[in-house]
């Protein structure tokens, strides 16, 4: 099993009139850094997520967490789990009421808005890490 390793989102890049945005995710403990490219939706959101912003409806990632909040389940940790074919996976790891944990598959972007949110740690596999 490879290792988990704390990051935390190092930049948010958004690009006025442009589909092309950027994360940044960046080791807690040192200097490697993880790039990956969303989507304008994606970017708004952690955007709104960082800077506390609000909107008149709930958006999608609202939705999830509410979701969650109302079933008892709490977002323990999402973990960047791999690099393929140029595109970032990751998971989300749910704690359950009765103390399990569901591992739920998810595209980066709507894991690390969902993680802002709840507050929830994000980690990235040593390999992911070392791709770059």
């Amino acid at each position: 099993m490879q290792a988990e390793i704390p990051v935390e989102l190092f930049q948010v890049e958004i690009k006025e009139g442009s589909f092309h945005h950027r994360i940044v995710l960046k080791e807690v403990d040192g200097d490697r850094k993880i790039p990956i490219a969303i989507g304008p939706f994606e970017a708004f959101e952690i955007e709104r997520k960082l800077t506390g912003s609000t909107v008149p409806r709930p958006m999608t990632h609202d939705l999830m967490g509410a979701i969650l909040e109302s079933l008892g389940v709490k977002l323990g940790q999402i973990v960047i789990t791999d690099l393929r074919n140029h595109t970032y996976h990751a998971c989300l790891h749910l704690v359950l009421p009765d103390g399990g944990i569901q591992v739920v598959d998810a595209r980066p972007s709507d894991a690390i808005a969902l993680a802002i949110q709840k507050k929830a740690p994000i980690f990235a596999l040593e390999h992911v890490l070392d791709a770059h």
